[in-house]
């Protein structure tokens, strides 16, 4: 039995190169649960792991892809049986586990989320970590009781994967948004999505540099980190927060802590790699009921595996719209 796979290697300058190989079955990493797989996605860390490793990755050949989406072939796993859908998201897969851009993949069955019934393995690929993520945040603000009556929502890097996502579903749930891109020719695009308002990422970036201007957000879903963040941070009103996910510009930003003793602001840390179960399930149920599957599709490009080399540089360029659904099997 054999299966296909991006195989990426590491040369002597750090430089990753790929090609799509047939191996045989028994090159699957360890695991009690093996699954065919229909898609992937491509996400900002496979872009780091398809053009540098980005650290991390640590043995190489290596198979990455964070995300997939499939069928389960063969299970020891109690909860799991042939024939379930199964997602999975993280656990460092794709990093140091082998992962998604193959038509088969060997994972432990710990890692592994039922799919909802109302969302196609297509669709969950559409979702992605980006989708999932933005779930997180939009359940992040709810917990710290931001409702559509507290105000607008500002979401920043709002064309990449995880800002569109997030658009859409705080658009669904009520929500005023208020979408910050530096594509201004993205802006029908994300009206499509839902948001009320179209920023231009320069109001953010070129604010005057002061630790608190004036009061206009009740929260924020942060994707970039960097000046963005803390200009935005500066303008969130009193008791409001932020959920915080991505570094585009970098980890670092320019903040002070005068947003969180003078304001009360609060932040949280999205993390969508190691978490529990529990929460991890509930994420995706939410996705099956308050995520517009019609307007995710309009987020959506499709690919083989083929073609990731080249699109990898795009994504860490910020040059990619929406989402891009990875049919492993072309």
């Amino acid at each position: 039995m054999t299966f296909r796979a991006l195989v990426l290697t590491q040369g002597a300058d750090r430089k990753v190169s790929g090609a799509v190989e047939t191996l045989p079955e028994d090159r699957l990493p360890a695991g009690d649960v093996t699954v065919a797989v229909d898609y992937s996605t491509l996400n900002y860390k496979d872009g780091l792991v398809l053009t540098s490793g980005g650290g991390l990755v640590k043995t190489w050949p290596h198979v990455g892809g964070i995300d997939f989406a499939g069928t389960v072939e063969t299970s020891e796993n109690p909860a799991f049986k042939a024939g379930d859908k199964v997602v999975l998201n993280g656990y460092r897969v794709g990093e140091l586990h082998w992962g998604g851009y193959a038509t088969k993949v060997r994972v432990k069955g710990d890692w592994l989320v039922r799919l909802p019934a109302s969302i196609s393995s297509r669709r969950a690929m559409a979702i992605g970590t980006a989708g999932y993520t933005s779930m997180l945040c939009v359940m992040a603000l709810e917990k710290h009781g931001i409702t559509p009556a507290s105000g607008e929502i500002l979401v920043t890097g709002a064309a990449g994967g995880v800002g569109s996502v997030a658009v859409a579903i705080l658009a669904k749930l009520g929500y005023t948004v208020v979408a910050a891109t530096g594509r201004a020719h993205e802006g029908d695009y994300l009206k499509a999505l839902g948001a009320t308002t179209i920023m231009d990422r320069k109001e953010l970036t070129e604010a005057p540099d002061r630790p608190l201007l004036g009061e206009r957000f009740a929260g924020v879903v942060d994707t970039v980190s960097g000046v963005m963040f803390a200009r935005a941070l500066a303008q969130v009103k009193y008791g409001g927060a932020a959920a915080v996910c991505g570094l585009a510009a970098g980890p670092a930003f320019p903040g002070s802590i005068l947003p969180f003793i003078l304001r009360g602001v609060s932040v949280y840390g999205i993390d969508s790699v190691m978490l529990p179960k529990a929460p991890r399930e509930e994420a995706w149920r939410r996705l099956g009921s308050d995520l517009p599957l019609d307007k995710l599709d309009s987020t959506v490009s499709d690919a083989g595996l083929g073609d990731l080399m080249t699109l990898a540089p795009k994504i860490l360029k910020g040059e990619i719209r929406g989402r891009v659904v990875v049919d492993v099997n072309k």
